[in-house]
Formats: C-alpha cells, structure tokens, sequence
C-alpha cells in the first residue's frame, strides 16, 4: 500500500523508513506539465501547417503569441494569488478546467482573431500549472528535496514537447488539425478526474504514515497565513526570482514556438520528417530538468548551502547554454539538434534551481504569490520576445542567428541579477 512504511530513498542516497506518497503527488504533477505542453505547443507544430491554409506572415504568428503571452502574465500573478488562498488542489482543477476548455476551442478558429482569443484563454489557464506545482511540491517535499521534485515534474514539459510532434502531424494527416484539438484535449479532462481523486494536503490524506508527515515537516516550521502581494511585492528576494524568469522565460518560449518552423525552413523539412529531430531536442532537455534538480539537491545533500547549490549549478548550466551561439551555421540538422537540445537542456536545469529559490527565501505562505509575480514578468519578456522574432525574421529572411546570440547570453544575465538581489538567498522574515 502507497502510505505504508517502506524503505525510500532520496536524491542524496541516504535511506530512510518513510513512506513515498509524495511521490505519487510529483508524478501527478509531472503528467499535468506534460498536458500543459502538449496544449501550448500544439500551435508551434501546426504553424506550418497554419501559415500555408491562412497566409500568416511571422508577424501575424508572433501577434498570436503575444495574446497568448499576454494572458499567461495575467494569469500568473493571479494564479499565484489563487494557490495560496485556495491551496494548490483548488488552483489545479480551475486552471485546467479553463484551459482544457480554451485549448479544444483552437478547433473552432478561423482567423488571426479568434486563434488570438483561444490563445488567450489557453494563456490565462496554463499559468496556474506551475504556481499550484510549485505549492504542492512546497507542501508535500522538504527543502532537500525541492529542486530534485521541481525537477522531476519540469520534466513533463519535454515529454509533453516530444509527444507533440510525433502525435499531433498523425492526427493531422489522418484527420485534420482541428480534431487535433479536440483529441488532445480529453488528456486534461482524464488528468482532472485522477487530480480530484488522489490529491489531497499531506496533513489529510490518508494514505501518508506518520513518518513521512513527519519527513515532509522536517524544516523549521514557518508561517502559512498568505502574505499581501504589496508587501511581497517589497523584498529583493522577489525580485530575485522574477527578473532571472524575465531573463530565461523568453528563451523557452522562443525555442518552444519557433524551433518546428526553424526545422522546416533551415533544412527543408516537413509534417512527416520534422517530428523525429523534434522530439529528440526535448528528450534531452529531459535530462537536464532531472539532473538540474538532482545536483542541487545532491550539492545541500553533502553539506553545501542552498545558496551555493543552486548557483553553481545555474552557472554550469549557464556555460552549457553557449554553444547555441552557433547553431544557424550547423549545416547538418542532428549538429543543430545536439546543440539546441543541449541549451534547453541547460535551460531547464536553471529553471527547476530558479523555481526552488521562492521555497529557499520565503514561508509557504508566501510561495505561491512570488511565483506569480516572477512568472507575470517573465511573461512580460516573452511578449516582447515574440514581436521582437516575428520583426526580426521578417526583416532578415528567416535568419535566427541574432535570436540564437540573444539566448546563449540570457542565462548569465540571469544569474548575475539573482546573485546580486540576493548574495546569500537567506530566508525572508516575514513576523
């Protein structure tokens, strides 16, 4: 039985007799992630296909993004709210209600206009994903195992990234995109019915044992009352978090909606041929989401402090970034998916560490409101990110070498803005 005492071990190798409930939970989370990826890179997928029935320029596709980008920074900030008043069972079932329901709508779209308003529907769902993960796995984890947790359910987004170009041209090309939608969107109604049933605060939930509760409260207890966002709003360690998100966040996001087309038109490919490369980019950004989390955690595990853990591992990860510097010259397109995939691997490593930094310097009730705001800001950088690729490829021919200089330089950034708010990542005193 799940809540049983059994032998557990954690990223540190040491051995424990606690049960691994929490584990189900960061599972949970994980296929969450993978569905909201599925959902927001669908448009990334079809783009292609979408530019050739509608005659979008890049323009046109990164306006579309930008509603979306739009929604998504509201979203988040009241997201981040929502999780900490409702808590992250609550947070969960609205915002994949909302963008289930968004995304199956993209079937019905028949213009820039109403691919816009779907968009923007997705946008303002989709931003309550990590804000409720990142509580949950705030609520369910101790501190050691934070940024392992954060990274195994990160992870889900490049399953979700490698699902979707191999699933959807299927779909495509035996039905048509828009029953593309409609299919993908039954994965978050399942997600929601398996949500409702096995989620619950480890303080109620029955099939947690007394000493993995007591695993779980292992850190010195802290406040839990939600802390007023003006008053959040006020520390430098918030500011921290959210301009290193305002730094990185626009990089996925061009990876994330840019790469099928880069694919295609850099070495002529097509629905049937791009998916392999795809996927492959993504399967290895799995390995950096895990391995980010474990080194940080394996780092505090041996004695190190969160604040030394997490920065040498976002600034290797930073250096392993570089590379993508060169990758509009690679001619041959598995050197461009190596590179590539090495830089969102290494993106995604500094992602589960920067998303561990709100639990590393605030109370719990205060994690999910930082989050939101970093997430609002970094939603800010990418729509300006979007109408910055969609003008800069217009006005070069699809040349990508200035957006490919843009990311291997932001993680360094990144990280010289978070150790400067915060040299010591010391905790907050929110009495």
């Amino acid at each position: 039985m799940m809540g049983t005492i059994a032998t557990d071990q954690g990223p540190d190798g040491a051995v424990a007799r606690v049960g691994r409930y929490r584990w189900v939970i960061c599972a949970l989370l994980f296929a969450a992630t993978a569905i909201n990826y599925v959902d927001r890179q669908m448009i990334g997928v079809l783009k292609p296909t979408l530019k050739a029935e509608f005659g979008w320029s890049e323009s046109d596709f990164a306006t579309i993004i930008f509603w979306f980008q739009l929604a998504y920074a509201i979203g988040y900030v009241g997201f981040g709210r929502i999780v900490d008043v409702l808590g992250a069972r609550a947070g969960y079932v609205i915002a994949i209600l909302i963008w289930t329901v968004s995304h199956m709508a993209h079937g019905l779209a028949t213009s820039i206009t109403t691919f816009a308003m779907a968009r923007f529907g997705l946008g303002v769902g989709e931003s309550g994903n990590f804000p409720a993960g990142i509580k949950a796995v705030t609520e369910w984890f101790p501190q050691r195992e934070r940024a392992y947790a954060i990274g195994l359910f990160n992870a889900g987004a490049n399953i979700g990234a490698i699902v979707t170009p191999l699933l959807v041209p299927f779909l495509v090309l035996t039905f048509n995109w828009r029953v593309a939608f409609y299919v993908t969107g039954v994965f978050g109604v399942l997600w929601l019915i398996a949500w409702l049933a096995l989620y619950r605060h480890p303080d109620q939930h029955p099939h947690v044992s007394a000493a993995e509760l007591a695993y779980i409260r292992q850190d010195p207890a802290d406040p839990v009352e939600p802390l007023p966002w003006a008053r959040v709003a006020t520390y430098r360690e918030t500011w921290a978090f959210a301009l290193g998100k305002f730094c990185i966040d626009p990089i996925w996001w061009f990876f994330l909606f840019w790469l099928p087309g880069y694919l295609f038109e850099r070495y002529d490919m097509d629905l049937k041929t791009f998916g392999l490369p795809l996927a492959a980019i993504y399967l290895i950004s799995d390995f950096g989401s895990i391995a980010g989390g474990w080194l940080s955690s394996k780092l505090i595990a041996q004695g190190k402090t969160p604040n030394f853990a997490r920065k040498i591992t976002m600034l290797i990860c930073a250096f392993c970034v570089l590379p993508v510097f060169f990758a509009q010259n690679i001619a041959s397109v598995w050197g461009a998916v190596a590179v590539i995939g090495l830089a969102t691997a290494a993106h995604q490593a500094f992602s589960a560490n920067l998303y561990a930094l709100p639990s590393d310097m605030f109370p719990r009730g205060a994690v999910g409101s930082v989050i939101g705001i970093g997430g609002m800001i970094g939603a800010v950088g990418g729509m300006g990110m979007a109408l910055f690729t969609g003008y800069i490829l217009d006005a070069t021919g699809n040349n990508y070498s200035v957006l490919f200089g843009i990311a291997g330089s932001a993680y360094f950034v990144a990280l010289l803005l978070v150790h400067l708010l915060s040299p010591r990542l010391a905790r907050i005193d929110a009495r």
